[in-house]
């Protein structure tokens, strides 16, 4: 079985940063590309960053500029740097892959979110 496994949410005041990390592990044959989405109270999950495994990054523009996506490959493991954290970032961040399970085919699985709480 998959699993993605994220770490590293808490409670930050405005201004302050935070570092996520999401670690896939399990029975896996290949990723493809990684991210991180969220959820406030209230909203739909909305993207925030993805990276492919060729490090191609792609950002929500609520986050550009604050917001660093990388990625470990060796390791199977996405980041996301947060600087210049805003209460509105207050959510649930959720990792996202595409992975293939050993199936010959790419699925979508999602961790079970980490909580971000920004202080004003």
């Amino acid at each position: 079985q998959v699993q993605l496994v994220e770490s590293g949410g808490g409670l930050v005041q405005a201004g302050g940063s935070l570092r996520l990390s999401c670690a896939a592990s399990g029975s896996l044959f290949s990723i493809n590309a990684m991210g991180w989405y969220r959820q406030a109270p209230g909203k739909q999950r909305e993207l925030v960053a993805t990276i492919t495994s060729g490090g191609n990054t792609n950002y929500a523009d609520s986050v550009k500029g604050r917001f660093t996506i990388s990625r470990d490959n060796a390791k199977n493991t996405v980041y996301l740097q947060m600087n210049s954290l805003k209460p509105e970032d207050t959510a649930v961040y959720y990792c996202n892959a595409e992975l293939d399970p050993g199936l010959l085919r790419y699925m979508y699985y999602w961790g079970k979110g980490t909580l971000v709480t920004v202080s004003s």
